[in-house]
């Protein structure tokens, strides 16, 4: 499985234990919002974004 259909599993799932947690408007805000902040990115920032470890963005 590459890593792009990882993470869209992962977030299909998230997305689908949300919806039972908690309140539906709620669960679709997270989902729709986190991409459109990630689009909202200019490309510069995207790019350094997708270098940056996941230890680094503790930093």
């Amino acid at each position: 499985m590459s890593r792009n259909a990882k993470i869209a599993a992962g977030a299909t799932a998230a997305g689908l234990v949300l919806l039972f947690w908690l309140p539906w408007w709620v669960s679709l805000l997270i989902v729709l919002g986190v991409p459109a902040a990630y689009f909202a990115l200019d490309p510069g920032q995207r790019s350094r974004l997708r270098r940056v470890s996941r230890k680094q963005l503790g930093r």
